[in-house]
């Protein structure tokens, strides 16, 4: 008998198969949080299939997203990426990724981690909502609002309300799983 799962996932290998081992696993690394932060960032007005069929390219991309590599691209390497057909090509997104790799660490400076900080927020807790279809999760919530403008105060770009929300959900920080999704209770 096959496992439910969320509704979402459902048709795409690829897709199922991050549903089915990462979405929603609560992430307390830093290096993973950073990655997710900046693939979320890139997502904005695109679908995750699109970013997620071109994960890897994005992880040889930008140094295997190595923040402290990022921190210091200057020009040449963004014109660099800029040429490169195997990510999402917008200027403002890969120089957002280079802001966003400094403001990264000066949060690590201030908290000792980026895990604490983002994680402080649900008092290192993860939310779990009752879904029973997936199409009726928020798109944003108050708690997502807050976390945005905390990050957007502290040099963060590309990170809506809404953005921050399906970041919270990837990482595990809410779980947005179908209550009747083989991974709802194992996340």
């Amino acid at each position: 008998m096959e496992k439910h799962k969320c509704g979402w996932c459902l048709g795409d290998p690829l897709y199922e198969a991050y549903h089915d081992k990462e979405w929603g696993v609560p992430i307390f690394d830093d290096d993973a949080l950073f990655e997710f932060l900046i693939l979320e960032t890139f997502q904005a007005g695109l679908s995750w299939i699109t970013v997620l069929k071109k994960r890897e390219n994005f992880r040889k991309a930008f140094d295997n997203f190595d923040y402290t590599t990022i921190a210091k691209y200057k020009q040449d390497k963004i014109d660099e990426l800029l040429e490169d057909a195997g990510i999402i090509r917008n200027k403002l997104k890969i120089k957002a990724t280079v802001s966003n790799a400094k403001a990264f660490m000066e949060v690590q400076k201030e908290f000792g981690t980026f895990s604490k900080y983002i994680w402080g927020f649900t008092n290192g807790k993860t939310i779990k909502n009752s879904l029973k279809n997936y199409k009726n999760a928020p798109a944003n919530t108050p708690l997502s609002d807050t976390i945005s403008k905390d990050l957007k105060k502290r040099g963060f770009k590309f990170v809506g309300s809404t953005v921050v929300y399906a970041h919270m959900q990837a990482t595990g920080m809410v779980n947005d799983h179908e209550v009747n999704c083989f991974r709802y209770n194992e996340v």
